[in-house]
Formats: C-alpha cells, sequence, structure tokens
C-alpha cells in the first residue's frame, strides 16, 4: 500500500519569495534593460562632453538694513529684509544692465550674460552666493565679481533714493510751519502785554516744537548707515571644470540607465498577460507545478520517451508520476484527465501516453482513454497490438444489434508496448457525429469507473479545455486535472479561467506540466486562434462533393460504411462537432 500525503494547494504568499520571483523574472528582458544602460550611457558621455569645459565661480554678499545703530541686538535683520526678494532683484535685467555696462558685453551678448548667472540662498543665513557658469575660469571669476557689484551698486542706489525721499518729505513739511513761526515772531514783538500776547507765545511754542521734530526725524534719517551689505567672498577663477569627468559621468549614466532599464522591465512585466515562471503558473491555478519538460525534447519524435538515448525526458515523466502518485487527491480516485489550454494537444498527448508508461512501470493496470474525438492520433502513433474485449464492452449493442449502429466507445481495446515500462491498455479515439453525447453515455462512464477496480489508474487525454467543452463533460467523472501548457503562449487569465471551470464543473486541478514552445508556437498571438479559424491550425480539406446517385442493378452501400466515409471527410468546425444529425431513410421512419 501506498502512503499518500496531503500537498500544497497554493504556493504562500511570501513576501521575500515573491521579490526574488520578480526579480528573477525582470532579468527575462535583457535587451529592455540593456537599452536602458545604452541610453544611460550616451546621456554620460554628453554629459562628460558637454561639461568638460564649463567653469563655475563663486561669491557671496552679506545683506545689511539700514540702521542709525549697528550693534543694537534688538534689530533682526530678517525682519527688514525680504531675502525672496533681494534673490529676484540680483537676477533682474537692470543688474545685468548695470554688469554689461562694466563689462563691456554687446547687446547680443547680453541674453547670454543673465544665462549663466544663478543666484541662490543659503538656509537661515541674510547671504546672497553669485554662481556664474563661464567657458574659461577667468571670464567666470570676472563676471561673477561684477554681478556681484552691480547688484550691491543698484542696492546702494535704492537705499540712498528711498531717504532722500524721505528726507524732502520731512523739509517740505518744515517750511510752511517755519515759515508760520516766523509770522507769529513778528506779530509777538508788536503785541503789547495781556492775554493776546500769552496766547500768541502759546502758539510759537507749539510750532517750535513741531519744527523739532521734523529737524530731528531729518537728522536720524541723514545719520542713517545705508551700506547695503558686504562681500564676504569674491570670486576667484576655478582650478578645474566644474563637471564630473567623463569617468564619473558614465559611471552615472550607467547607474540612471540601470535604473530606467529596470523600471522599463518592471511596466513591461506587470503589463505582459504571459506566466514568466513556475510561480505564476502555480500562483494563477493555485496548484503546484508537477514538471517541466526539458527543451527541445518535448516536439518532435515518437509520443513515448522510454528507450530514447537521453534519459532526461524519460526522468521527467516518472517524475510527475510519483509526485501524482503520492498526492490523496489523486491516489485515492486514480482518474486522471490530460487537458491543454487551447491550440495544439500535442504535447498532451505525449504527456498522458507517458505518464500511462510510468504507472504501468510501478504495477499498475493502466488503461490510456483517448476523449479526443475531433482529431484522434494515438492509434496510428503508437506501438499497438490486438486486445481482448474489455468487461465494460460486452453488453454493448445486444443480439439485434447492426453493425455501425454503436457509437463509441464500441468495444475496440489496443495493448501499448511501452518497452521497458511494461505495457498499457489504450481506448483509440476516433471520429463521431456528436461527441457531447458519446462523452456523456453510459458506456463512457463504465469505461472510466475501471478506476474503481483493484490496482488501476485511468488516464484520459482530452482536447483543449478553452477550445471545447469535452473535458469539462468528463470532470465529474475524472475529477483530477492535469494541465499541460506552454507559459509563454498563454496568459494568467486564461489559467485562472481554466482553475474556475473545472472547479465549477466539480474537478480539482492537481498540477501543471510546462513545456518549450513548439516549433512555429512561439508567441503567436499569445493565445489566440491561428488564422483559419480554428483553434488548431489544420490543413484545408477539400469539401465533400455530392455522392453520385447509385445506377439500378447495382449493390447499394450499406448504411454504417456510408456513415464511415461521412466521418472520413468531416471538416471540423462545420458544425456537426456539437450538434447530431441524423439521415432519415424512406421507410426507416
Amino acid at each position: 500500500m501506498i502512503e499518500t500525503n496531503r500537498p500544497a494547494a497554493a504556493p504562500g504568499e511570501d513576501e521575500p519569495d515573491l521579490l526574488r520571483d520578480q526579480f528573477r523574472q525582470l532579468l527575462r528582458y535583457r535587451r529592455l534593460i540593456g537599452a536602458g544602460v545604452g541610453i544611460g550611457l550616451l546621456g554620460g558621455v554628453y554629459l562628460g562632453v558637454s561639461t568638460a569645459d564649463t567653469y563655475v565661480a563663486t561669491a557671496d554678499i552679506v545683506l545689511r538694513a539700514p540702521t542709525d545703530d549697528p550693534f543694537n541686538p534688538s534689530l533682526a535683520p530678517d525682519k527688514a529684509i525680504n531675502i525672496g526678494s533681494e534673490r529676484q532683484v540680483a537676477l533682474s535685467s537692470s543688474i545685468a544692465n548695470e554688469a554689461a555696462k562694466k563689462l563691456g558685453v554687446s547687446a547680443t551678448d547680453f541674453a547670454a550674460l543673465r544665462a549663466g548667472l544663478q543666484v541662490t540662498n543659503p538656509p537661515q543665513t541674510m547671504v546672497l552666493r553669485f554662481t556664474y557658469t563661464a567657458a574659461s575660469p577667468a571670464e567666470a571669476a570676472r563676471r561673477a565679481n561684477a554681478l556681484t557689484e552691480a547688484y550691491l551698486l543698484k542696492r546702494q542706489e535704492a537705499l540712498d533714493v528711498t531717504r532722500d525721499k524721505m528726507v524732502k518729505g520731512y523739509q517740505e513739511q518744515r517750511e510752511p510751519v517755519a515759515k508760520q513761526l516766523e509770522e507769529l515772531s513778528r506779530q509777538i514783538t508788536g503785541m503789547p502785554a495781556g492775554p493776546a500776547r500769552d496766547a500768541a507765545y502759546s502758539a510759537k511754542t507749539d510750532q517750535q516744537s513741531k519744527i523739532n521734530t521734523l529737524n530731528g526725524n531729518i537728522a536720524k534719517l541723514q545719520a542713517l548707515d545705508m551700506t547695503p551689505g558686504r562681500v564676504t567672498s569674491s570670486a576667484v577663477p576655478p582650478h578645474g571644470a566644474d563637471g564630473p569627468g567623463l569617468p564619473m559621468s558614465l559611471a552615472l549614466g550607467a547607474a540612471v540607465g540601470l535604473a530606467l532599464g529596470l523600471l522599463g522591465a518592471w511596466v513591461r512585466l506587470v503589463f505582459d498577460p504571459a506566466p514568466r515562471s513556475e510561480g505564476d503558473v502555480a500562483r494563477a491555478l493555485r496548484a503546484p507545478v508537477l514538471g517541466s519538460l526539458p527543451r527541445g525534447k518535448a516536439d518532435g519524435g515518437p509520443l513515448l520517451a522510454a528507450g530514447e538515448e537521453d534519459p532526461r525526458l524519460a526522468e521527467e515523466f516518472r517524475s510527475v508520476a510519483f509526485r501524482l502518485a503520492y498526492d490523496s487527491r489523486f491516489a485515492d480516485r486514480r482518474r486522471l484527465l490530460v487537458v491543454a489550454p487551447r491550440g495544439s494537444s500535442e504535447i498532451a498527448a505525449a504527456v498522458a501516453v507517458n505518464l500511462a508508461a510510468s504507472f504501468a512501470e510501478t504495477g499498475k493496470d493502466v488503461l490510456l482513454i483517448e476523449a479526443d474525438l475531433r482529431t484522434p492520433v494515438l492509434a496510428s502513433q503508437l506501438p499497438t497490438d490486438a486486445a481482448g474485449r474489455p468487461r465494460w464492452s460486452k453488453a454493448q449493442g445486444g443480439p439485434g444489434a447492426q453493425p455501425g449502429e454503436t457509437e463509441w466507445p464500441d468495444g475496440r481495446q489496443l495493448l501499448v508496448d511501452a518497452g521497458e515500462s511494461g505495457s498499457f491498455d489504450l481506448i483509440p479515439g476516433e471520429r463521431v457525429r456528436n461527441v457531447a453525447r458519446a462523452l456523456t453515455s453510459q458506456r463512457a462512464s463504465r469505461l472510466i469507473s475501471e478506476a474503481d477496480s483493484p490496482n488501476s489508474t485511468v488516464v484520459v487525454l482530452a482536447p483543449p479545455v478553452l477550445s471545447y467543452a469535452d473535458a469539462l463533460a468528463l470532470v465529474d467523472r475524472v475529477d483530477g486535472v492535469l494541465v499541460v501548457c506552454n507559459p509563454g503562449a498563454v496568459r494568467r487569465t486564461d489559467l485562472s479561467r481554466i482553475r474556475e471551470l473545472v472547479g465549477g464543473a466539480g474537478g480539482t486541478v492537481l498540477g501543471a506540466v510546462l513545456h518549450a514552445p513548439l516549433p512555429g508556437e512561439k508567441r503567436r498571438g499569445l493565445g489566440r486562434a491561428p488564422k483559419g479559424g480554428g483553434p488548431a491550425a489544420e490543413e484545408p480539406r477539400p469539401a465533400p462533393g455530392p455522392r453520385p446517385a447509385p445506377r439500378p442493378g447495382e449493390p447499394q452501400p450499406i448504411p454504417y460504411e456510408v456513415a464511415a466515409a461521412d466521418a472520413s471527410r468531416h471538416i471540423p468546425g462545420d458544425g456537426t462537432d456539437t450538434v447530431a444529425l441524423r439521415t432519415v431513410q424512406p421507410g426507416r421512419r
């Protein structure tokens, strides 16, 4: 008795594992990452070359507010000066015009003079830093100092103009008061003693007080220290270019390009509908990946991998078979349905055949059922011998049954020689008029129930589950489903839909087997139907022509021979796949 255990249905959502998985997936887009690094290197070369002859000179100015007592600690310069406004003034065209006059810059070079200047303010200071960029060290220092001096000169002029205006205003206010005082003094000289003269003296005192106040304000303004600021560090010619240099520029460009490439690869990964790793397939199906067929070993050649020179493919199938054998969900029922998502079932057929051989190698009585009744091929591609009629077929027909009146399965059973692995039985598929009726018939159910016998295993090969509903018609009896797919030719949404369809039909996805693209299948529309309209591209077949009417006296064709001839000329997708058509002959109503 084989001891079984419960498998992990879905991989845990471990964040470090997911991050490592995503990073490995990002490395698949090597061209995109390489393009990002190349663009970054080109940018680094441009930066290194463009800044190779760029020189920067810097001068600093400490601003001062006008004050009559520079040692008064209660004065706050930042309250009297708006440093942001001063920075904008330093960048204005008036400052540049003053500097252009001193430097002798023509009008055509005036825009370039302003473009090279940058004024900044270090935080929590009253310092303006003039930074000038030029093509030569001496020119950068000369222009930085000229712009600094022009700013100080313009600020000095602005402060002087403000003070002169205020002094002039006080003087204009003082002149009429002084005239009134002089007139009042003459009147007092001619007045006799008495109340009128006392009132005149009182008015004279008031006028003299106003004049004294205005004179005090004028004197205070004239005593102000109007120094706009002082240069703390003059600009000197720099010793080297301002650029980082070509080696550093290349390193920075490579780093930025790598970051851009990884970002582009991540965006491409996010919007890529195809699963890019085994983890993506496992998360979409919520079932483990049981195996991955070696690249270049799954396409072409015979279906049976046993006896091949390279044993890797056969060993991979044995590994999948053992993992299934120790899965309690399969070991309890011993029924396996092998399907592909869409397109060709060539690899799914190879997986079904080799799993049957691997189960037979472990001593199981294996029955392989080809339930692909649309394109049956196993009987012609496997080494088979006729076997006796199985138990489930002995009650078919009846004493009055006519040839051709029974449909698949009709009791035909073949013995497949799997070499050193042993042998297993094959129920070959054949074209029928109504596929759905044949798969859901009592004969098919009795055939699948062979797995209930001790030491028996039934493997069923069905058409692509997303192209036809045949596999879903079998899930209620063969509830263990194995999905065979190429991760590059299927979408994650397709795998999720397969899981939902199988679960809704009462089955369970046991796992997946991955394989490399078939010849001509690489990125062919990512699951889209190939040109031609069918699920799998087939050679066009000529439409069956009208059968000539039999001549009188000639033998009439036997009805089941006519049906067999019609089936051989059947065109998949012509409407008779899922709808039963019956020919009603006269006298047989």
